[in-house]
């Protein structure tokens, strides 16, 4: 069965970093593009990063760019999204989902998708 299993949330102090994870299980992710989304209390979900198979990157969130770094492991099957200086405001479950070898700004092109971790931002 083809899964993605997110982790590395919790709650972290404003201007902290953390790196999140997201590892697929069933399935190699060699030959996908890989984004990373997240849906802060009251919103709607936003993409904020993707990666393509060929390693290319792309940020979807103005304000991120800059904060957020997406990179990949392919020999461990991971994504990672490293997110710099940390605002209240990035509080959210954070997502991964997977599409085949490029990425789109379009999130119902992305399937399947984990479970979402969870990212609080509070002093």
């Amino acid at each position: 069965q083809s899964q993605l299993v997110e982790s590395g949330g919790g709650l972290v102090q404003p201007g902290e970093s953390v790196r999140l994870s997201c590892t697929a299980s069933g399935f190699s992710l060699d030959n996908y593009a890989i984004g990373w989304f997240r849906q802060g209390p009251g919103k709607e979900r936003e993409g904020v990063s993707c990666i393509s198979s060929l390693g290319d990157t792309t940020t979807y969130l103005d304000v991120g760019k800059g904060r957020f770094t997406i990179s990949r492991d392919n020999a461990k099957n991971t994504v990672y999204l490293q997110i710099h200086h940390l605002k209240p405001e990035d509080t959210a479950v954070y997502y991964c989902a997977v599409r085949i070898y490029y990425c789109l700004a379009n999130q119902s092109f992305f399937d399947p998708w984990g479970q979402g971790t969870q990212v609080t931002v509070s002093s």
